[in-house]
């Protein structure tokens, strides 16, 4: 089973969201789409705009932690754009 570290972002709320999950992120996306009440529920334009693939589910939180830990859009760009290379 491989996990997997996300990164989506809405044009409407000029925000981003970081999360990890152990399922296809395109159906992950499509959760994240329905009408539920989180945080992303908010906007229905989330597109994922960074991946990062692990094969354990502790690896994959701990790159989210470290991510939200920056509570920085400009590092999350940056991160973003390095990937695009």
């Amino acid at each position: 089973m491989m996990f997997q570290f996300y990164i989506l972002f809405s044009e409407t709320l000029n925000k981003f969201y970081v999360g990890h999950t152990s399922e296809e992120l395109d159906e992950r996306l499509r959760k994240h789409l329905s009408s539920h009440s989180g945080f992303t529920a908010k906007a229905k334009d989330w597109k994922i705009v960074y991946s990062e693939k692990f094969t354990d589910k502790s690896s994959a939180y701990k790159r989210e932690l470290k991510i939200k830990s920056w509570k920085s859009k400009v590092k999350i760009i940056e991160l973003i754009k390095s990937s695009a290379g």
